[in-house]
């Protein structure tokens, strides 16, 4: 009904303008020049000024359709582009969503080659669609925890490194693209032993009760992480970033901290008792609150500290 109203509208402008024009080149030089302009009988000086005021009347008219014809063009190019620019993103939308599936059915495979096609098939898409980007972490992230699970109050088998579509996973979720994501990654209650995640990112990560023992984190951000009552044991934390990490619970015996980052840290009820390589420095602008253990050499330094 608006589209109508407003067509009509245009109409009827159109239609005033014509016959206003109309009416300028027929009375134009009278009512402009009507005291020196003849009505009747008209002499070779009038017919100058009636022919130049109608010249310049038709060539402003000319001009006018010109730029109201370039105007139209202009505007009927923008709007094909921009239709052709929605079919396009339609098509790549469709594309998206054609590669999105296959991945999730190689993902599902039993053999391990095929998970490996569909975790870096996600990573791809991932990397081509931003808006896709927060659900191929996520379904990556799932992928892990369905995989590697810690059971609830079972002991774990020994294990040596995890098994290879688990640990490709993880390397793609620490090399993943930097867009703003809302949520945080969720490895919680994961069997990470072993793990390589070295310089990976993986900052606000979730990782409450996992267990990472003799995992590689050398040079990885984990900053603003959760690590509740998750395990380190023997883990290779040289140059982690942990500023403003919890860390409740967490045993960290064993573990490597040289150059490990502690800044805005908070440790609760933590045990590095006998982490090697850490420094009181390093602990320095840390946040340290109920049994959190550390080594005696540390803990003296840090109590004699004013």
């Amino acid at each position: 009904m608006k589209r109508s109203r407003t067509r009509v509208l245009v109409l009827v402008v159109l239609a005033v303008v014509f016959v206003g024009y109309a009416l300028l080149l027929w009375r134009g030089p009278w009512w402009l020049d009507g005291d020196r302009l003849r009505q009747h009988d008209l002499q070779p000086a009038d017919g100058v000024v009636i022919t130049g005021f109608r010249t310049t009347l038709v060539a402003l008219g000319a001009g006018a359709v010109a730029g109201a014809g370039l105007y139209y063009t202009d505007r009927t190019l923008r709007h094909t582009r921009e239709r052709d620019r929605e079919q396009a993103e339609i098509a790549r939308d469709g594309q998206v969503t054609g590669r999105y599936v296959e991945a999730i059915k190689l993902l599902a495979s039993e053999r391990t080659v095929e998970r490996l096609g569909g975790i870096y098939a996600l990573e791809r898409i991932m990397r081509d669609s931003v808006k896709d980007h927060p659900t191929v972490v996520e379904v990556l992230a799932a992928f892990v925890r369905d995989q590697v699970p810690v059971p609830l109050g079972a002991e774990l088998p020994e294990k040596g490194l995890p098994e290879e579509s688990v640990q490709a996973a993880l390397t793609v979720l620490g090399r993943r693209p930097q867009v703003a994501e809302p949520f945080r990654i969720d490895l919680r209650h994961t069997d990470l032993r072993g793990a390589d995640l070295q310089n990976a990112r993986l900052e606000r990560v979730r990782l409450g009760g996992s267990r990472l023992d003799r995992a590689n984190l050398i040079g990885a951000h984990l900053e603003e992480s959760w690590l509740r009552d998750s395990v380190f044991t023997g883990a290779w934390l040289d140059g982690t970033h942990l500023e403003g990490a919890v860390i409740r619970g967490t045993d960290l015996r064993g573990a490597r901290m040289q150059g490990a980052h502690f800044n805005g840290t908070r440790l609760v009820d933590a045990d590095l008792s006998t982490a090697i390589g850490l420094t009181a420095p390093q602990l320095a602008e840390a946040m340290r609150d109920g049994e959190t253990r550390l080594p005696d050499a540390v803990a003296r330094v840090l109590r004699a500290a004013p």
